[in-house]
């Protein structure tokens, strides 16, 4: 779920960014590319923290023996457990998503993969050690040695295995994913920029499609194994894998979010704005739970389209100057540390659950979960201030050798003229 910064110092449109403000940065409302693109979009920071919530929120709901007692016959047996069953597969599509997206605006002209690749290493990798650390100290102690090596590694999501997806701490499994997005990007963003504007939307559509047949792709040809959800018995932990998990099934994802970027960019995207996009998200997502839509493909198709068309809008408004609850200040911040909470939210609840035991009542329930959401968020705000951020403005960029000493000028008149001025 790491992304770059919505605030690069170069973003990459057609041309150079000329400001770093809303207003230095021009999308015609009628189409038209990008001449010179904003290089903030503090709305996009902001939506990072509401995706984030999803997952936290999903999290909260299992097991369901932890609100119910042992009792309990199924993960989704409170009405707060069916309303937010889908809400983790959103999270982390909208991610995803948003990954793609960010990346491709912010990508600067001249950079090189290893540079890349540097910046991506010290964002993601300190964050996912310390959390991996923190969980394996605190709720994973247990764990044996083959999940806790594949997960120290970031190798977790490769292997058909439901519990070592899942293993040590939970959401990590989707970094491992991501990991994998950031080593093919320098390749797809150099492909994606050799696509023709007027054929974007050709592949946007079948980047869409191909999206919408994983999870089928997934029940037709991969066997089912014996092994099931925790929290959905009907569904295989390998067809889970192939369809949610599995770092190639997954890049489809991050390639529509590259797509839809180049298509901002060039101005071949129809905007319809934050309140009908957001209005769509919100109905895409109800559907998503609707009895007898089959459950990967609510998880990784139906809310797709409007996440994108979501970070469309909310780029489009920070670039045009619209209003943005998204760019409130507050909200940006949760967003610069929803990295962290992502990392360690599943750590303060599961360790929640173990120091206050079965809860029988509701109120009790929303009390604890409130105070582990304020643990998580505290805990988030000192990850990022005392590792994140340090590491990555330190070690995101390599040392620079200092310059020679610039040599006297021989003249008045050749002091005067600028260096690339001069005959040489």
């Amino acid at each position: 779920m790491a992304t770059d910064r919505t605030s690069p110092p170069s973003p990459v449109g057609e041309s150079p960014a000329s400001g770093t403000t809303p207003s230095a940065g021009r999308i015609p409302t009628t189409g038209g590319p990008v001449t010179a693109p904003v290089s903030r979009l503090p709305s996009l920071t902001g939506m990072r923290f509401p995706a984030a919530l999803l997952v936290f929120l999903f999290h909260v709901s299992l097991p369901a023996a932890w609100l119910l007692g042992d009792d309990a016959k199924d993960a989704n047996g409170t009405v707060f457990a069916r309303l937010v069953e889908q809400a983790g597969g959103l999270g982390v599509t909208f991610f995803f998503v948003l990954s793609g997206f960010v990346l491709t605006w912010s990508a600067r002209e001249g950079d090189t993969a290893r540079s890349f690749w540097r910046r991506r290493y010290v964002k993601i990798v300190p964050n996912y050690l310390v959390a991996w650390a923190l969980a394996m100290l605190l709720i994973a102690a247990g764990t044996a040695a083959w999940p806790a090596f594949t997960t120290l590694f970031m190798l977790q999501s490769w292997i058909p295995d439901y519990d070592v997806n899942f293993s040590v701490n939970p959401p990590g499994w989707s970094l491992s994913t991501e990991a994998f997005f950031h080593l093919c990007f320098p390749v797809l963003f150099h492909w994606a920029r050799r696509i023709p504007a007027r054929r974007l939307k050709h592949w946007i559509a079948v980047t869409v499609l191909a999206i919408a047949a994983t999870p089928f792709t997934a029940t037709a040809l991969v066997p089912a194994g014996e092994v099931r959800m925790s929290n959905e018995p009907d569904v295989s932990g390998l067809h889970l894998w192939f369809a949610y998990v599995f770092p190639p099934a997954r890049l489809l994802d991050f390639l529509l979010g590259i797509l839809v970027a180049r298509a901002v960019l060039l101005g071949r995207w129809r905007d319809i704005g934050l309140l009908w996009s957001g209005l769509l998200l919100a109905a895409s997502y109800a559907v998503a739970e609707l009895p007898g839509v089959p459950y990967l493909f609510a998880q990784r198709a139906v809310c797709v389209i409007p996440c994108a068309l979501f970070i469309a809008a909310g780029a489009l408004a920070d670039v045009q100057g619209r209003s943005s609850l998204f760019r409130h200040r507050v909200v940006v911040w949760l967003g610069e540390v929803s990295f962290a909470f992502y990392l360690l939210h599943f750590i303060v609840l599961a360790g929640g659950r173990d120091l206050v035991g079965r809860l029988d009542s509701v109120p009790a329930a929303i009390a604890v979960t409130v105070a582990e959401f304020a643990l998580a968020v505290l805990a988030s705000w000192a990850l990022y201030v005392w590792v994140e951020k340090p590491i990555v403005r330190r070690w995101s960029r390599p040392a620079r050798l200092p310059s020679p000493p610039a040599s006297p000028p021989s003249s008045p008149a050749s002091a005067a003229l600028p260096a690339r001025g001069r005959a040489t």
